[in-house]
């Protein structure tokens, strides 16, 4: 037989109940503390597509190198001790933490996410890269935006207006079937609710400063050349099902 420890609170104070059996056999509860952590997920640096110089001229190897291998992966670090962290402190009922370490999960897991986003949606110019949409994303960029150069003056104007480190994003609204275009402080502030980002360039200095310094335009634009509309328009399609 097994022994349970069970704690309750009553009116006049904390009583504990304990169920004996064979003292041989005798399990006491872990102590609040080192409650089970439950399923934690094992976050992971995606595969990068391509080579890092495959973007250039646009994107220079060095920054695609650092932008990936170091930003990236200290965002995927940061997430998966902020959620084990996180985790022990409520399994603890340490709430002075839980506030703390749910900040640093939703900043490291912003920045895993769109930077996960930001790899896929490029390809080298030329090679996927570039151009202008087709199918069900020109048609529906037409019908929100008025035309596609609309679409990209707007898109521009927004990712070159965040203040600071950010990104413009293109966002899916499933309410009314809209494409919305947004921004991100950071990588998690002004978040929208209900809407999922299918396009996103990242305007922290860290991706562009090495080739663009404080030219954000600059880089705007030429990041147009090394957009993969193919990839853009499958993330649509997934999110209109």
């Amino acid at each position: 037989m097994k022994a349970n420890r069970r704690s309750f609170l009553g009116t006049a104070g904390i009583a504990t109940a304990v169920f004996a059996a064979s003292s041989l056999q005798a399990e006491a509860a872990p102590p609040e503390d080192k409650q089970p952590l439950g399923n934690l997920t094992k976050h992971e640096l995606p595969s990068l597509p391509y080579a890092y110089n495959a973007l250039e001229p646009q994107i220079d190897a060095m920054t695609m190198e650092i932008h990936y291998s170091k930003h990236h992966k200290a965002y995927v670090d940061g997430l998966n001790k902020a959620e084990t962290e996180l985790a022990k402190a409520r399994a603890s009922g340490d709430f002075s933490m839980i506030q703390h370490w749910s900040k640093q999960a939703a900043f490291h897991g912003g920045g895993h996410f769109l930077h996960s986003l930001f790899w896929r949606i490029m390809a080298p110019a030329g090679k996927g890269g570039g151009g202008e949409p087709s199918g069900k994303l020109a048609d529906k960029i037409k019908e929100d935006f008025g035309s596609f150069d609309a679409f990209k003056k707007q898109f521009s104007a927004a990712a070159g207006a965040v203040e600071g480190s950010g990104w413009g994003l293109l966002h899916y609204r499933a309410s009314d079937k809209r494409l919305i275009i947004g921004q991100a402080e950071n990588q998690h502030k002004l978040s929208s609710w209900g809407v999922m980002p299918i396009m996103g360039i990242d305007v922290w200095e860290h991706a562009y400063y090495l080739k663009y310094q404080n030219k954000r335009a600059d880089y705007i634009a030429a990041w147009w050349n090394v957009v993969n509309w193919g990839e853009v328009g499958k993330n649509l399609e997934g999110m209109m099902k």
